[in-house]
C-alpha cells in the first residue's frame, strides 16, 4: 500500500482541523473540501436522507460480506469528498486505515445521491476522483420514490 503523498497528508490534516472545529460540528450540510482545502457546503433535503437510507437498506439486504457506511470521507486529488453511501469489506477497510484518516483509498463501492445542487458534470468528476482512489464500483442515484415494494428508482453509470 503506497503511503499518502504530501498533498494527501495536507488534506488529511485539514480534514482533522475541520472535524475538530466546534462551529462546524452541527452544520446541516454535507461538508467537503476542494483541492485548496476550502470548505464546500451542500445542504441536504429530507428526501436525500430517505434515499440514502433506502440505499443502505438495499446494500444490507443484497451485499453481504461487507459493511455499509453513510457519509464517508475520502481524500482525492481535488480535496476531501464525502460519498453518500459506501460498502467495503473488512480487508479493504484495513487497507484504507493504513493510508490515514480520512483514507486516500476508496471503499469497493461508492454511491452518490443526486441532489438539487448536483449536476451530471459534478457526478462525473466525483466518479473520476473516486476511481483514482480505487473503488471497484461507483453509482449515482436519482432521488425518486417508485413504490412501496421498490423503495427507489436509481440510475447508475458504470465506472
Amino acid at each position: 500500500m503506497p503511503a499518502p503523498t504530501t498533498a494527501e497528508q495536507d488534506q488529511q490534516e485539514r480534514w482533522a482541523e475541520i472535524r475538530s472545529d466546534p462551529a462546524l460540528r452541527e452544520l446541516p450540510y454535507k461538508v467537503e473540501t476542494n483541492r485548496r482545502g476550502q470548505l464546500i457546503l451542500s445542504p441536504h433535503s429530507a428526501s436525500h436522507s430517505d434515499t440514502q437510507g433506502d440505499l443502505i437498506a438495499l446494500l444490507h439486504e443484497h451485499a453481504g460480506g461487507g459493511r455499509v457506511r453513510p457519509e464517508f470521507p475520502i481524500v482525492t486529488a481535488k480535496g476531501t469528498k464525502v460519498a453518500d453511501v459506501v460498502w467495503c469489506t473488512a480487508a479493504r477497510r484495513d487497507e484504507m486505515e493504513e493510508t490515514g484518516d480520512p483514507p486516500t483509498l476508496a471503499p469497493e463501492v461508492c454511491i452518490e445521491v443526486m441532489s438539487e445542487s448536483n449536476d451530471w458534470d459534478e457526478m462525473d468528476e466525483k466518479r473520476s476522483l473516486y476511481r483514482e482512489a480505487g473503488p471497484r464500483r461507483f453509482g449515482s442515484s436519482l432521488k425518486r420514490r417508485a413504490s412501496a415494494s421498490l423503495p427507489m428508482r436509481s440510475e447508475t453509470r458504470p465506472m
